[in-house]
C-alpha cells in the first residue's frame, strides 16, 4: 500500500523530525499503540480511558459486517435504492466521504433548513430508507428528521419499521425507542468519540447501504495499522508531530488542499477532528477548508495527495487512521485533551432555553440594506451606513494572528437550484449558481485581506469548528447569516418548527460569541435570494 507522510518544506521538516524524536524517547508512539489513556495527562485520563476504541476499529468492526450486509440485502430486495442519513458531525461527515469517494449516492440531513429537509422529503419516499445516526441519542437535529419522516412514512401508508435503520450507543434513549418501534438497530462501540467513528457503525452502515465496499475500507485501515506502533516510518506520527509542532511554533492555521486526490472531500471530515479535538484552553489548529492558500506566516499547507508544506498519500481507510493517530499526536504536543469538547454544549444550552420561550429574541437591527438586516456589535462608535462598511469593520477588525468566520444558516443545496435557462453557456451558469451561493461570499471578502477566512453551514458546523470559535485562542470575528423561511416544516410532537429551531441555534451560538467579546454580526436575509445576491455586491464594494 502506498501511504505516505512527505514534508516539501525543510524548516517543518525539522521541527517534524525533532519533535517525533521527543516522542519516541518518551515512548508514546507505543503507548497509543496500545490505547495508553494517560499520554495527555491526569486530567485527560478518565476521558481518554472511554475514548480509544478507534485503534482497533479496523478489526471489530468486522463483527458488524454481516448484520450490515443483511440489512443491504433486504433494502435491494424492497427497492429502497434512496439512502437518506439523519445525523451530525461524526455521524455524517465520515459516510459523507466515503460515499462521494465511491461515486454512490447518499442524501446527508445535517441541517434544520426547512427547505433543505423539505427536498429531501420529496423525493422518492417510496423509494427511501433513513439511517439515524446518533451517538447520545438525543442529537436534536436528528430527533427532529426522525420524527418528520416517521410522520411523512405514515402519511405515505408506509410503516415506518420498514424503512428506518437506528445506528446509536448501547442503552441510549434512541436504543430504547427504536427497539419499541421495530427499528433495526445496529449497536457502535461507545469508547469511539463521534468525530473519531469514521470506521465504526457510525461511516460503515449508511455508506454500504448506499453501495460503498465499506470491506474494502477496513482492508486499507488495517493495512496502515502496524505502521502507527512504529518509532521509524510510522505515518500518523509523523503528521501528528509536524502539525503540533508547526502550531506551538505559530503556524496553527491549517489549509487543507484536494484538488489532485481522488478523495473526495475528506477536508470537511478532518476539519471536524481536528477543530473539535484541539480548539481548547485558549489553543489549538484552525483547519481551513476550501479557500485558496494565502501567504500569511501562521499557515499550514497540508495535502490530501496533492501539493503543500505536508503532503498525506493513502487510500480513504488509511487517511481517516492517520489523521486520528495524528491528531491524538498534536494533543499531545499542545498539552490538551483531544477526546473532550467542553464548549459545545454551551450553545445547545442557550438555544434549548430560546425554545422556552414564548418569541425568540431577534432583537433590533443596527442597520437595513435592502433584503439584508443586520444585528449585533460592531466595532467602532457609529452604526454603519451600509452593508459594504459592516464587511469593512469586520475585516478591520481582525487580529494580527486572527480570523474571520463565515456561518450561514442556510440550504446549503440552493446554489443548485439557481435559474439556468436553456441554452445557457457553462460561464452564464457558474455565474448564475454563483450569484446564488453564499458560500461564494467568502472568496469575495478572501481577496481583501490577508487573513484566514473559514466558511461553515449552520447548524452543521456547530459540531465541527463550533468547539474550536469558544474554545480555542480568542482571535475569531463572527459573521452569521441567517435566512426568512417561506415554507416551515412542522417537528411532530415538539412545540417548534425547523425554521424556529433553525434561528434558535443561530441565536444561541451568537450569544455564546458574543459573551466571549468577539466581534459577532448577524445578517439576516428577508428574502434569501435577494439578499445573497445583495450580499456578494456589497462584498465587491469594499
Amino acid at each position: 500500500m502506498n501511504v505516505s507522510v512527505t514534508f516539501n518544506e525543510e524548516r517543518l521538516a525539522e521541527q517534524a523530525t525533532e519533535t517525533a524524536r521527543r516522542l519516541v524517547a518518551e515512548g508514546v508512539h507505543e503507548a497509543l499503540a496500545k490505547g495508553n489513556p494517560t499520554l495527555w495527562g491526569p486530567e485527560a485520563e478518565a476521558e481518554a480511558a472511554i475514548r480509544l476504541g478507534w485503534l482497533t476499529l479496523p478489526q471489530t468492526s468486522r463483527e458488524l459486517l454481516p448484520e450490515i450486509g443483511r440489512l443491504v440485502e433486504r433494502a435491494r430486495a424492497q427497492g429502497l435504492d434512496h439512502v437518506v442519513l439523519a445525523g451530525m458531525g461524526g455521524s455524517s461527515l465520515a459516510p459523507e466521504v466515503i460515499t462521494a469517494t465511491a461515486d454512490v449516492s447518499l442524501t446527508v440531513l445535517d441541517t434544520t433548513d426547512p427547505g433543505q429537509v423539505r427536498r429531501a422529503l420529496d423525493d422518492r419516499l417510496d423509494q427511501t430508507i433513513l439511517v439515524v445516526a446518533s451517538k447520545s441519542g438525543g442529537t436534536v437535529e436528528t430527533d427532529s428528521h426522525r420524527r418528520i419522516y416517521e410522520q411523512a412514512f405514515r402519511d405515505a401508508g408506509i410503516d415506518p419499521a420498514e424503512r428506518i435503520v437506528v445506528v446509536t450507543d448501547p442503552g441510549s434513549p434512541l436504543e430504547q425507542s427504536a427497539v419499541e418501534a421495530g427499528y433495526p438497530v445496529i449497536l457502535a462501540d461507545p469508547n469511539v468519540g463521534g468525530r473519531y467513528s469514521a470506521l465504526s457503525a457510525f461511516g460503515l452502515v449508511p455508506s454500504a447501504l448506499a453501495g460503498a465496499d465499506v470491506e474494502q475500507l477496513l482492508d486499507d485501515a488495517a493495512a496502515v495499522q502496524p505502521l502507527l506502533a512504529q518509532a521509524e516510518g510510522n505515518p500518523g506520527l509523523e503528521l501528528g508531530a509536524a502539525l503540533g509542532a508547526a502550531a506551538v511554533s505559530g503556524r496553527d492555521k491549517l489549509v487543507l488542499e484536494d484538488s489532485l486526490s481522488e478523495i473526495n472531500g475528506l477536508p470537511d471530515w478532518i476539519e471536524q477532528l481536528v477543530a473539535e479535538s484541539t480548539g481548547k484552553q485558549g489553543r489549538g489548529i484552525l483547519p481551513v477548508v476550501g479557500a485558496d492558500p494565502g501567504e500569511a506566516e501562521d499557515e499550514l499547507i497540508a495535502g490530501i495527495d496533492s501539493d503543500g508544506a505536508v503532503t498525506v498519500g493513502g487510500p480513504l481507510g488509511a487517511q481517516f487512521l492517520i489523521w486520528e493517530y495524528a491528531t491524538a499526536i498534536a494533543g499531545r504536543v499542545l498539552g490538551i485533551d483531544p477526546f473532550n469538547q467542553p464548549n459545545v454544549a454551551e450553545s445547545k444550552e442557550n438555544t434549548g432555553k430560546l425554545l422556552d420561550r414564548t418569541e425568540l429574541p431577534a432583537g433590533s437591527p443596527l442597520l437595513v440594506d435592502g433584503p439584508v438586516e443586520v444585528y449585533g456589535e460592531l466595532p467602532g462608535s457609529e452604526a454603519p451606513k451600509d452593508l459594504p462598511e459592516v464587511f469593512t469593520r469586520l475585516l478591520e477588525a481582525i487580529p494580527a494572528d486572527g480570523y474571520l468566520a463565515i456561518m450561514a444558516y442556510l440550504d446549503r443545496e440552493a446554489a443548485f437550484d439557481a435559474p439556468h435557462a436553456d441554452g445557457a453557456s457553462f460561464e452564464e451558469m457558474t455565474d448564475a449558481w454563483s450569484a446564488a451561493d453564499p458560500a461564494t461570499l467568502r472568496a469575495q471578502l478572501a481577496i481583501r485581506t490577508e487573513r484566514p477566512i473559514t466558511f461553515g453551514w449552520g447548524p452543521r458546523f456547530l459540531h465541527s469548528t463550533g468547539q474550536y470559535h469558544k474554545g480555542g485562542p480568542q482571535n475569531g470575528v463572527f459573521l452569521q447569516i441567517t435566512g426568512a423561511v417561506d415554507e416551515d416544516v412542522e417537528v411532530p410532537g415538539k412545540p417548534y418548527t425547523l425554521g424556529r429551531l433553525q434561528l434558535a441555534q443561530a441565536l444561541g451560538d451568537h450569544g455564546a460569541l458574543a459573551r466571549r467579546g468577539r466581534p459577532t454580526v448577524r445578517l439576516h436575509l428577508t428574502d434569501r435570494a435577494a439578499g445573497v445576491a445583495r450580499l456578494l455586491e456589497a462584498a465587491r464594494e469594499v
